[in-house]
């Protein structure tokens, strides 16, 4: 259950040049609560989100600590996280503009901060003009549209206000020449995990790299490493990257030892704990390119049966996919 105790709307506006600072909180009804709940309930379950821990000399932690003890005021301190972001975009190539949103909440007994870097977008909006001949309805492009229901924040962080825990999903901007993500480099001054997300997709690359280097299929290899996660996650949302390699390469040491090292040169965590109904949803199909450009997407449960799909070396060196057992096609063009 998500409870939202107080929010604030700060405006960065590069394009026209005006930053407003909001000297009174938003009232969360109605469209602004449906907007804030939405939004909150999607991105603290995005799959792409890093995790984070504090350095003991960080600016953010020492004003949230202010601000949890009441020796500072809930708008003082987002126009302290407000004020610092802007003096991170201005000093960029990158001047993009956006509105800040800043909420103290509750998610299921747990209080957090959380922050909303909505970059604005450009979008087409009706103006009612009045004329001397009347009045004329005309479409106009709109620079400061705010991400619907339906799409992501781009940039945000939860801070847990008991123990410090961060979650966040960044954006890197360029500064003098580096590249700089600044919610934890430059706001929260945190060290970055590898996202859940992330965590699979590097899994899968560096099996197929070691079955690539042994001269085994790779293809194989990041089949296998699907079916273990989506077996793993049926009863648990915990995936452990380290068992995934000694399941798949269990009788060959020597590419298991390879996997091990490449998954700690990658910085990968001991555990990830994924959403499991979305984890299994994207992991449930096998996509294929070929080189002649035929794209193909088969359902996992289908792959390794070679009842349904079979993988044929040829002799000229080329690979041959039978596809089987098929009823009906339908043409989807």
């Amino acid at each position: 259950m998500i409870i939202i105790h107080r929010a604030i709307l700060h405006i960065l506006d590069f394009n026209s040049g005006l930053t407003v600072f909001s000297d009174q909180e938003l009232l969360v009804e109605n469209s602004v609560e449906t907007f804030l709940l939405k939004h909150i309930e999607k991105s603290y379950a995005d799959q792409n989100a890093k995790k984070g821990t504090f350095y003991e000399d960080s600016t953010f932690k020492e004003q949230l600590h202010l601000y949890l003890k009441e020796e500072n005021t809930f708008i003082d301190f987002s126009k302290y996280i407000v004020k610092t972001v802007y003096t991170a975009i201005s000093h960029s190539e990158q001047l993009d503009s956006a509105d800040i949103l800043v909420c103290d909440i509750t998610i299921d007994d747990e209080r957090k901060i959380v922050v909303f870097k909505c970059n604005n977008h450009m979008g087409f909006i009706h103006q009612v003009i009045q004329t001397d001949e009347g009045v004329k309805n005309d479409i106009i492009n709109h620079y400061a549209i705010m991400p619907n229901l339906s799409q992501k924040i781009d940039e945000f962080s939860f801070i847990n206000t008991a123990d410090d825990a961060i979650i966040f999903v960044d954006k890197k901007y360029v500064m003098d020449g580096n590249k700089v993500s600044i919610f934890p480099e430059v706001l929260l001054e945190c060290s970055q995990s590898v996202s859940p997300k992330e965590t699979i997709s590097l899994v899968s690359k560096i099996a197929k790299k070691v079955a690539d280097e042994y001269g085994q299929d790779d293809i194989v290899a990041a089949t296998a490493v699907k079916s273990f996660i989506t077996e793993t996650i049926q009863d648990s949302p915990n995936v452990e990257p380290k068992e995934i390699g000694r399941e798949i390469f269990k009788s060959n040491p020597s590419m298991q030892a390879s996997y091990m090292e490449q998954i700690q040169e990658a910085g990968l965590p001991e555990r990830v704990e994924v959403e499991q109904e979305a984890t299994l949803k994207r992991l449930r199909n096998h996509k294929l390119k070929t080189d002649t450009g035929i794209e193909l997407t088969i359902p996992l449960d289908y792959f390794n049966n070679t009842d349904f799909v079979e993988f044929n070396n040829n002799p000229d060196g080329t690979l041959s996919i039978t596809l089987k057992r098929i009823l009906n096609v339908t043409n989807k063009s």
